[in-house]
């Protein structure tokens, strides 16, 4: 039964037109909805394939270099997960470690690290108007690298979050919620309340409510953003979700209500952030080394979210939603009211609800991962796939 569901997905692999081999992925909104679709299609594949044991191996030696500028727990793991599955060895750069801090630049670290490299996974997010211009500088500088035969290969370099978007992120809940709803054409007409929450924490990065509406908006869906006055996303990402959902055939509404946002919704995605505003002072902070600034800034900014503590996923919110069954999502950790806080981003019982299917929301990550890596490597991924299915190597040897 299996092996029919990879056909099928194999063959609708065959329709699309793509253009992503030896190409970066920055942006979801950079690439086509074909090629949105071939990446959730392989992704698919490649999850089916792990479950029953089937290898997706296509590298035998090489790196997997991450650079993780933040924290991270899902995205570094599934990174690490997804490299190692194509055959690649993963490999952290800590900045730390390295000669960056004795002036090294962005040019001569690309390279350096890039000899034997196929794969250059980034996490910057926290300096806003930064993060996606370090990751093309070191899209430049591999270019560069190549052209001039310093590199035998010029390693794709993926964006595992950055100050604008969060593509493996947004792609893992697309992947839910074709999978939660049965297909991607289901998904026109739903509608998906992007919202504000509250947070005991201050300065969490914009790239997640950016990614979701840059994306979910180009499917039909019925996009709602709310959040509350002065928590405002970057305004041109904001046009962008508009004007994706007008040509999608959806609807964009940006609101100041969690409670109108959550009305007759089909999908609920409750998650604090900063304003864009804050995210600037932050930055120039951070970089001035201005500690007192920093803890001001954090104070004013704990003291306005304070305002908006009702902004909370909770049971009564839940009842607004289409047929109070809306699919509650979260990128995680999400900040639990009684759980990991005082008082959070959601309540307990929501949350504890919802679990199977959060986790289930960011076990497709590291499939998308290792297919945004995969279509950048393969010219032909259907014909690829086909082989990889034919000659049936286990994973585990059995």
């Amino acid at each position: 039964m299996y092996l029919h569901t990879l056909q099928n997905k194999i063959q609708e692999l065959k329709k699309l037109k793509i253009q992503m081999f030896q190409r970066d992925f920055l942006l979801t909104w950079e690439k086509t909805y074909d090629e949105i679709l071939a990446t959730l299609l392989v992704a698919e594949c490649f999850k089916e394939m792990h479950k029953h044991n089937i290898s997706f191996r296509i590298f035998d030696t090489g790196l997997g270099i991450s650079i993780f500028k933040d924290q991270s727990t899902r995205t570094r793991f599934s990174f690490a997960s997804a490299v190692n599955a194509l055959g690649l060895t993963a490999q952290d750069f800590d900045e730390g470690k390295s000669q960056v801090a004795h002036g090294e630049t962005v040019r001569e670290t690309a390279n350096m690290i890039s000899f034997m490299a196929d794969v250059i996974g980034i996490r910057d997010d926290i300096f806003l108007g930064e993060g996606d211009k370090y990751q093309r500088q070191v899209i430049a500088a591999v270019e560069e690298g190549y052209e001039k035969g310093i590199l035998a290969q010029r390693p794709t370099v993926v964006n595992l979050q950055s100050d604008i978007d969060h593509p493996t992120q947004a792609m893992a809940d697309l992947a839910k919620l074709k999978d939660y709803f049965g297909g991607i054409d289901r998904l026109k007409g739903k509608k998906i309340a992007m919202t504000w929450a509250y947070s005991p924490s201050y300065g969490k990065p914009l790239s997640v409510p950016q990614g979701v509406i840059g994306l979910m908006s180009r499917f039909g869906m019925k996009v709602a953003l709310a959040h509350p006055k002065g928590y405002n996303l970057l305004p041109e990402t904001v046009e962008l979700a508009r004007k994706q959902a007008q040509e999608s055939g959806g609807s964009f509404e940006h609101v100041d209500s969690m409670d109108e946002a959550f009305k007759d919704a089909d999908i609920v995605y409750p998650k604090s952030w900063a304003s864009f505003q804050v995210m600037e002072q932050r930055r120039d902070l951070l970089h001035a080394n201005n500690q007192a600034g920093l803890k001001e800034l954090e104070k004013k900014c704990l003291e306005e979210n304070a305002k908006y503590m009702d902004w909370e996923c909770t049971e009564e919110k839940m009842k607004l939603t289409k047929n109070a069954k809306a699919l509650y999502q979260h990128c995680l950790p999400a900040d639990i009211t009684g759980v990991s806080c005082k008082q959070g981003e959601v309540s307990k019982t929501v949350f504890e609800r919802y679990i199977p299917h959060t986790y289930h929301q960011a076990s497709f990550k590291p499939f998308v991962i290792a297919a945004m890596i995969y279509l950048s490597k393969i010219g032909n991924p259907a014909a690829m796939l086909e082989t990889m299915i034919a000659e049936n190597k286990n994973r585990i040897k059995v």
